[in-house]
């Protein structure tokens, strides 16, 4: 039940409240020819009006007893923790609420934690002690900014005890959902505060800050997501279903014919005629609300990078084949694989993805990714073709050669064309010794550096774990960890990983 929610019984009580107001009401304007004398009336009178008191007081007494319940069970919920009990927790919430947004989102993620079978703890930022925190391993902050950028009133004190710290948290891997309204000049100012602290003193980020801009349902559907990665379920249902619109399955195309690895499809989506539905760029998210055969069960959404841009006039994606730990076709990568039929109905929408957008024109950009993260940046560089910027570097890689160079025929004629100035690619699995992206980053260092001087932009598409992880730790040992946050600061390193 959340705070703000009344037991079943209050309804009852409001009703019997209104009726009686009215009842006094009519007697008090009534004409007295109507029905009564005026003794009686003035009889009738009172009495309505002492029941109107007594049916509000009473609504008034079982409303302060139903938040006290509330915030009772609040408290159930809301641990300080200690040495002995967070050693039993996979995860601890965190919140830094100014209205009780923040602490309402916690508590969703703490049930979303506990479904999932994760052992997890939810505690007010005020009441987190640091020597409770160090004995962490995964923190999820859920934060709010207040007033010209400030941080809420409960955690005024946090980053100041965070700052006075010695490193001690290097063990420590941390998320933050950041809420804000970019009406103010400083938006989700305390987030970025709390994600810069908390990196500097050597936690590391589970993913990147996730912004949520004035109550965005699309960021909350994300931040939801991620916990099912992190958790490994990912069938729990959204906090907040969206509303779909019927795109079309115009084709789907095998990219990877004779791969050892899962299959991977080209799905074009024809988009609705609406013209609101046709507007997206470089760097957009398209979600699915996946379906199964002969079920009509609403299923979690699923996202993916869209691969195209708006000249396309379809939206296309790059899907590989997922399973489930019990053999079954993915949700989303089933649908549309395997189980859609050509021209039928994909319940979809379009999500701006501001974290990912293009640079200003004129920027260089050096672009990295593996496997089907390929689309994200595929979409960049068709938007640059358009608008005739040629300053880029292409880092990608997969397994073999011969059956995974996703796109090689547009790739090859983007470097003969001259979009391409340099393209360094990795397969992995065509040498002895495996070879992947950060080791191409890696080789190429003095060349990084040099674009990096020239103000160029590194945007990264692919796999979190492995891929993400690895060419992030490259770039900190080029380019050093200051300059690398002084980019994440300016919007140079961008990253849609997953």
């Amino acid at each position: 039940m959340h705070a703000n929610s009344h037991p079943s019984g209050l309804g009852l009580i409001k009703l019997q409240c209104f009726i009686a107001s009215m009842l006094s009401m009519i007697c008090l304007f009534a004409p007295v020819s109507s029905f009564f004398n005026a003794a009686t009336l003035r009889i009738l009178s009172a009495a309505t009006l002492c029941a109107s008191y007594y049916f509000f007081t009473r609504w008034m007494l079982i409303s302060h007893r139903a938040k006290q319940i509330n915030k009772t069970k609040l408290s159930d919920q809301v641990n300080s923790p200690t040495a002995d009990r967070s050693a039993g927790a996979d995860y601890l919430v965190v919140f830094a609420s100014q209205t009780g947004y923040a602490e309402q989102l916690a508590q969703q993620t703490y049930t979303s934690l506990q479904q999932a079978g994760a052992r997890a703890e939810l505690i007010d930022i005020a009441e987190l002690q640091m020597s409770a925190l160090v004995k962490y391993k995964h923190v999820l902050f859920l934060v709010s900014t207040t007033g010209e950028g400030d941080a809420p009133d409960s955690a005024a004190g946090f980053l100041g005890q965070l700052n006075d710290q010695p490193s001690t948290l290097t063990s420590l891997r941390y998320a933050i959902l950041a809420l804000g309204d970019r009406h103010y000049k400083a938006f989700c100012a305390f987030g970025h505060q709390l994600d810069q602290a908390l990196h500097k003193q050597g936690a590391q980020r589970l993913y990147d800050l996730l912004e949520v801009d004035n109550g965005d349902e699309a960021a909350l559907r994300h931040w939801q997501q991620q916990l099912g990665q992190l958790t490994g379920n990912t069938s729990l249902p959204d906090w907040h279903p969206a509303q779909y619109e019927n795109w079309r399955l115009v084709e789907r195309r095998l990219l990877n014919e004779g791969s050892a690895g899962n299959a991977v499809y080209l799905i074009r989506l024809q988009p609705p005629s609406q013209t609101n539905s046709n507007s997206w760029q470089a760097g957009d998210i398209l979600e699915i609300s996946p379906r199964r055969p002969h079920d009509d069960t609403a299923w979690p959404h699923r996202e993916y990078s869209i691969a195209s841009i708006m000249q396309d006039g379809v939206v296309e994606l790059v899907v590989r084949q997922a399973f489930q730990a019990d053999g079954r076709p993915g949700l989303g990568s089933g649908w549309l694989n395997l189980y859609a039929e050509l021209g039928a109905p994909i319940a979809a929408r379009l999500r701006s993805n501001r974290s990912f957008h293009a640079p200003q024109a004129g920027t260089p950009m050096i672009l990295i990714g593996n496997g089907t993260g390929i689309a994200g940046l595929r979409a960049h560089l068709k938007q640059r073709q358009q608008h005739h910027q040629d300053q880029n570097w292409l880092i990608f890689g997969e397994r073999h050669r011969a059956t995974d160079f996703l796109f090689e025929d547009e790739i090859t004629a983007w470097q003969t064309q001259g979009l391409l100035q340099r393209v360094d690619l990795a397969f992995s699995r065509d040498q002895e010794q495996r070879l992947y992206v950060q080791h191409q980053l890696t080789a190429a260092a003095t060349e990084v550096q040099s674009w990096v001087d020239r103000g160029a932009a590194i945007y990264v598409c692919g796999s979190l774990q492995g891929m993400a992880a690895e060419v992030d730790a490259s770039l900190r040992d080029i380019l050093g960890d200051t300059r690398v946050e002084q980019l994440r600061e300016q919007g140079l390193y961008r990253r849609d990983v997953y």
